[in-house]
């Protein structure tokens, strides 16, 4: 079952009681309204925060059983930047998503992610529906709100369960794909087609983690999390040395397949946690480390420089 190993780090992690179960998900979400014009009556997106919230969190997303303290943490940010037209909002969706660490109370972030297409209809108090049988729904623009969270609920569920099986997240991209290929269609809604957005797209990142040619990607998620992480504060050598491994296999993928999105998807919000890693390991490690770093997370060559010198 994928979700035993997800449970065996989190009994120690958390001390978690079996008895109380719940849904898998335990949201924040925030609606920045700020951009918009001082006419938009702004209490509705309070009222937008707690529907997102309830349909997020008390939704069963899975097949699996997991205890209250075993939910997984996450943000969503919601940057409204213009209202069309009454009702239909314009903006970006910022998803964050954190996995406990075994045996310290460190938390490692496995999505910190902006997708700039955020574009949806709400009226206040409106009940929030999502079918996976019927993605589209009777309003493309009503149904892209849910599509996208749901979209982004499976992902983060996907990506979590990668980290502590092999493969495990694989039935929940494919969920996370089906929204794909049945999304709501519009002139105003994009992020869902091949050929938007550069490459850089929920199109791409559902069907890159599906892609025959791009395996060894479970295997960096994997080997990360579970073997080097996991590992890292019970045998730090050992733990660091997954972790390089893990990187050299991402870095052979960047270059062998350069500007990939995964790629730089897994490098989003690690700089940090990497340069706390690689501070005091040994010169042989950091400056193999410093090597495939300021190739992997360019944006931020300078600082691993800085700090890892």
């Amino acid at each position: 079952m994928n979700l035993i190993l997800r449970k065996t780090v989190l009994i120690c992690f958390l001390m978690a009681s079996f008895t109380a179960h719940a849904q898998e998900m335990n949201v924040r979400v925030r609606v920045l309204d700020n951009q918009l014009p001082t006419t938009v009556d702004k209490k509705i997106f309070r009222t937008l925060e707690s529907a997102l919230t309830n349909f997020i969190n008390k939704r069963k997303w899975t097949n699996e059983t997991f205890a209250s303290k075993e939910r997984i943490e996450c943000q969503f940010l919601i940057n409204l930047a213009s209202s069309p037209e009454p009702n239909v909002y314009s903006g970006s969706i910022t998803i964050q998503a954190a996995r406990p660490i075994y045996q310290s109370s460190y938390v490692s972030p496995i999505i910190n992610y902006q997708d700039p297409n955020f574009d949806f209809k709400y009226v206040e108090s409106q009940p929030l529906e999502f079918n996976e049988n019927r993605v589209t729904g009777a309003d493309p623009l009503a149904s892209n709100l849910t599509a996208v969270i749901a979209f982004y609920v499976y992902t983060i569920i996907a990506f979590d369960f990668e980290s502590f099986t092999m493969r495990g997240g694989e039935p929940y991209f494919q969920k996370a794909l089906n929204i794909v290929n049945n999304a709501p269609d519009a002139n105003q809604i994009s992020g869902w087609k091949s050929y938007e957005n550069n490459n850089r797209n929920r199109y791409w990142l559902a069907t890159h983690m599906l892609n025959n040619r791009y395996t060894i990607i479970h295997d960096i998620y994997y080997s990360y999390y579970r073997k080097g992480l996991d590992l890292f504060y019970e045998n730090e050598e050992q733990g660091r040395g997954e972790i390089i491994q893990a990187l050299d296999q991402l870095d052979v993928l960047h270059r062998e397949n350069p500007n990939l999105m995964i790629v730089q998807f897994f490098m989003l919000g690690k700089f940090n946690e990497l340069v706390g890693v690689f501070k005091k390991a040994p010169a042989k490690d950091k400056v193999r480390a410093l090597e495939i770093l300021t190739r992997l997370d360019v944006s931020n060559s300078n600082r691993y420089k800085q700090e890892l010198k």
